[in-house]
């Protein structure tokens, strides 16, 4: 039986200033899945992942969270509603501890949602575990990665929206970032990844979407872009 869709959006469009990014965007992710946004450099992806925010207003369209639209929201309102964000510049707070950063993202427990704490994320991110007092500037790129997303799940989300988590890390660090997302799938977390790594795409992902010029060019499983070498050319290589 497939479970509900726990974020949904629908003809979404997007605009810097005068310039159109997102024309019409469609997506869904369901409860416990993980869904890859892929795409080129450029494609739209991040700005996908902040107009569902709120952090670039959608123009036009809908945007509906566990039964809620959304897309009217500030950012804030729509944290608060369990929908966490991990943008791509990560936004640690350099001059406190990785404790300290960890508090900053602190939310109530919600019902029918995993909940995190710091010993769960220790565990979790065991890197982690062991500089607690270390100030955020003072980690590698992959450390600051990890913390980020602690700090997301300290908000105890039922979906995380996740922008190239990826993207600058050293392989051994990309393989446990890998099975950190699976952990979290097991959890019943949803997750939307956007990535333009398809290898680590296709070891943590159920479906993906291309995106490309702003448009959903492909929607399905991993599998059946696996299998087709030609789509992946045309939308994927660089």
């Amino acid at each position: 039986m497939t479970s509900p869709a726990i974020l949904e959006v629908r003809d979404l469009h997007a605009f810097y200033g005068r310039a159109h990014i997102l024309h019409g965007v469609s997506l869904e992710a369901r409860a416990g899945e993980v869904v890859a946004l892929l795409g080129r450099n450029g494609a739209g992806k991040s700005t996908t992942m902040k107009a569902i925010m709120g952090l670039v207003p959608p123009a036009r369209g809908e945007v509906s969270f566990d039964g809620r639209r959304i897309e009217r929201l500030p950012p804030y309102r729509i944290a608060r509603l369990g929908l966490g964000y991990v943008p791509e510049e990560r936004r640690i707070f350099t001059d406190l501890s990785v404790t300290e950063n960890l508090e900053v993202g602190r939310q109530a427990a919600r019902a029918g949602t995993p909940t995190w704490d710091e010993r769960k994320l220790f565990t979790l991110f065991p890197n982690l575990g062991g500089m607690r007092e270390r100030p955020g500037g003072r980690m590698s790129g992959g450390e600051q990665q990890m913390l980020t997303i602690a700090r997301t799940l300290m908000g105890n989300p039922r979906c995380v929206l996740l922008d190239e988590p990826s993207d600058g890390l050293a392989p051994i660090i990309v393989e446990q970032m890998a099975n950190s997302i699976r952990i979290l799938k097991g959890e019943g977390l949803s997750v939307l990844l956007c990535e333009q790594n398809l290898h680590f795409a296709l070891g943590v992902a159920d479906r993906a979407y291309i995106i490309e010029k702003g448009q959903i060019r492909f929607g399905g499983s991993m599998a059946e872009l696996a299998a087709d070498a030609g789509l992946r050319e045309q939308y994927l290589s660089v």
